[in-house]
């Protein structure tokens, strides 16, 4: 399967394509969204519209390169921290690049300018996806992700409920109270 696929959406074999791609390349990647839950959970619950990954910052200049060979461009955003690169047929990545501090936390500069902090133990989730082992945030950090930082739609509040029920992680109070009022819960 080619990354210039035309199909709309980031389908399983796409993001192990380009999974592979990048670690072939030496690329560290973990996945964080809706294809980070699916591969704690180690099944897709639901389509993709796209990926979003967590690199170093320092591997951005590779990424941009090697995902420019397969015609992506940086659709939104801005490089090096927060962007989205697309192919023009469907396929989008939302890159969120991370400085470690010394203590393991990747330090996100977001679009707003505000720094988010990942901590440390949230990079040591592990997934599967089509088979392929994958890094991704741990459930706990992927709750604290989605319970701060932006609304959360739908889709976010049957992941939530997914992680909470497959892992035990408690819901922060205000996605139990989105949750409630939502009627998802």
């Amino acid at each position: 399967m080619n990354l210039k696929e035309t199909k709309p959406e980031m389908t399983s074999s796409s993001l192990v394509e380009l999974l592979r791609l990048l670690e072939s390349n030496t690329i560290l990647v973990w996945l964080d969204g809706g294809w980070g839950v699916d591969a704690l959970l180690q099944i897709q619950t639901r389509t993709h519209k796209d990926a979003d990954i967590i690199i170093s910052v320092s591997d951005v200049p590779k990424l941009q390169e090697l995902l420019g060979m397969e015609g992506f461009s940086v659709q939104e955003g801005e490089p090096p921290n927060s962007f989205v690169l697309a192919n023009g047929v469907g396929l989008e990545v939302d890159v969120h690049a991370v400085n470690f501090d010394n203590g393991g936390n990747g330090v996100y500069r977001m679009q707003n300018g505000e720094d988010w902090i990942y901590p440390a133990e949230g990079f040591n989730g592990r997934g599967i996806v089509r088979g392929m082992s994958v890094k991704c945030l741990s459930p706990t950090a992927q709750v604290l992700c989605h319970a701060h930082g932006y609304i959360p739609v739908e889709n976010d509040f049957c992941d939530m409920e997914l992680l909470a029920e497959q892992f035990g992680v408690e819901l922060p109070p205000q996605l139990r109270r989105i949750l409630l009022e939502s009627g998802l819960s």
